[in-house]
């Protein structure tokens, strides 16, 4: 099975669906709003335009994609009032691989624009708010030449077009690790390179001059692409399915031969990349972190699904994200089991350290 059909998050509103275990995405966005408004405000003052056309790459399903949807007609709305100018039409792309659940996207899509209409555009009359569904890879081209203004991508791009060749020798692990050898290493950030440039090509393409792109990726502080800040959720994992290979419930074959298409970045390689490119230049570079549990703090998210043991709450958000991989190489026999154990092991861990998430934004400018 081809990587492309089997990434997307788990759809629908079940128990383990992405849309009801993304606050911790969601968060993220909220952090990032900031830098968010920046850019699209740039975007509308320095463009004489009665339309701005926007896209979310990566947009999955749920609550976030229209979360952030309001976010920037918001912050373009409150400036419009400041400024005493109408409020320009909006274009709204929605974009991520073909499997995404589109279907539980757009059948939110009425209770959104009716919001937009009354409390953003007044209460009368239809919201010029036009949003359309794009599937298909962000790693290649997806619209026409300069048709963009903004684009926004939250938690996406650390996900590879593919899993790299060369990891024969990453035996045990599933994702890079403490363990692994510089070959291994290597690979992934190869791999990174090579996929954030195409990413960079297109959009380069797609974006008017003076365009503005805000990229957040999971990532990492430290040079080191095996540092236990990034790689850490993915070695408990590996714990939980080595487990159950030592008591024969999964091939050692089966194993050996799975691994995570992923690779969380510095700011440094992320920046270097972007220069490299050429076409854009960096406005603001920035680093922030959030807590594995998004339930474990004062900032005011709540939900009806909060649950007091840390590690349901991190093993649900990880099963909405990861379990379509997972099904997609052993079956879906093991995978009850495979997250019983790894809500343990989590468990365990949470109670003895402090574990966080580091989020790389970087904030761009399309200069030629």
């Amino acid at each position: 099975m081809e990587f492309v059909q089997v990434l997307p998050m788990n759809g629908g509103m079940g128990n383990t669906s992405y849309a009801n275990n993304s606050l911790l995405q969601q968060k993220v966005i909220s952090m990032t709003k900031p830098i968010i408004e920046e850019a699209i405000s740039n975007v509308y003052c320095s463009m004489s335009t009665r339309s701005l056309a926007i896209a979310d790459l990566g947009c999955s399903s749920g609550p976030n994609t229209f979360f952030l949807v309001s976010e920037l007609i918001e912050a373009v709305d409150n400036l419009c009032r400041k400024l005493g100018h109408q409020s320009p039409e909006y274009q709204v792309f929605l974009n991520d691989l073909p499997g995404n659940d589109f279907n539980t996207i757009f059948e939110s899509l009425p209770s959104l624009l009716k919001k937009l209409s009354h409390d953003q555009l007044g209460p009368a009359g239809s919201a010029p708010c036009f949003l359309s569904g794009v599937p298909g890879s962000f790693y290649g081209r997806l619209f026409p030449s300069n048709s963009l203004h903004f684009v926004h991508s939250s938690y996406s791009l650390h996900w590879l077009s593919q899993v790299p060749k060369g990891l024969e020798s990453n035996k045990g692990n599933i994702y890079i690790a403490s363990t692994s050898p510089p070959s291994v290493l290597r690979a992934y950030y190869e791999q990174f390179q090579r996929d954030f440039l195409i990413f960079l090509k297109c959009r380069a393409v797609e974006l008017v001059t003076g365009g503005r792109m805000v990229l957040t990726f999971l990532g990492r502080r430290s040079e080191d692409p095996s540092s236990k800040e990034c790689c850490y959720i993915f070695e408990l994992l590996a714990i939980a399915l080595n487990d159950m290979v030592s008591e024969g419930l999964i091939e050692e074959e089966k194993m050996d031969s799975f691994k995570i298409p992923n690779y969380t970045p510095s700011p440094s390689e992320v920046e270097s990349e972007a220069v490299k490119e050429g076409s854009f230049s960096v406005v603001r570079l920035e680093v922030s972190e959030v807590d594995w549990n998004a339930y474990h703090d004062d900032s005011g998210f709540s939900s009806s699904n909060a649950f007091s043991d840390g590690g349901y709450n991190v093993t649900k958000c990880m099963r909405a994200v990861a379990e379509p991989l997972l099904v997609a190489h052993f079956g879906d026999a093991i995978i009850d089991e495979v997250f019983r154990r790894y809500r343990k092991i989590l468990s365990d861990r949470l109670s003895k350290e402090k574990t966080r998430f580091t989020n790389v934004t970087i904030s761009l400018t399309k200069t030629g």
